[in-house]
């Protein structure tokens, strides 16, 4: 079976600060075994299903995308950006609108976030460009032979909801 973790924080654990918007905003190290022999390629989806309001979500938010990750990878290091990616993998547009991490910053209440990891049969297409999730999902459809989770939580502190002044 699949396995995802990060050595930042367990499955079900809070987030740390620096992984977030309220920090330093730096993506969080990943690590995956277990990927099934058959896989061609993975895709990596972080999404809270919690925005905005934990007592009444509306939406999936997205957080960020990567997909085509080789198989034999094995993880993402501390703060990954594009340039950091295994060749021939892609950064996905997270609901921010970025090619990016972009990390946790609810705006009431504790959230969940959940990074999704999915082993596929196939090498995704290079025009998919910069895949949405919904795009990129409807581009796995058919595809996905496992699929490994990990979830965090995040809630901001009086702290980041109301930051001190810039001197």
């Amino acid at each position: 079976m699949m396995t995802l973790s990060s050595p930042s924080f367990g499955h079900g654990y809070m987030i740390p600060r620096n992984h977030t918007a309220d920090g330093l905003n730096r993506a969080p190290p990943l690590a995956w075994s277990d990927v099934p022999a058959r896989a061609k390629s993975l895709a990596l989806i972080v999404e809270d299903p919690d925005a905005p309001d934990p007592a009444a979500p509306q939406r999936i938010f997205t957080h960020w995308i990567i997909y085509n990750l080789q198989s034999s990878a094995g993880g993402l290091p501390l703060g990954a950006a594009q340039a950091d990616l295994p060749a021939g993998a892609r950064m996905g547009r997270n609901d921010f609108g970025q090619t990016a991490y972009s990390g946790p910053a609810p705006p009431i209440g504790r959230h969940r976030y959940f990074f999704r990891l999915f082993a596929l049969d196939t090498v995704l297409p290079t025009n998919l460009g910069p895949a949405d999730r919904a795009k990129l999902t409807k581009a796995m459809q058919g595809h996905i032979i496992e699929e490994a989770e990990l979830m965090a939580m995040y809630e901001r502190g009086p702290q980041e909801l109301h930051p001190a002044p810039p001197l």
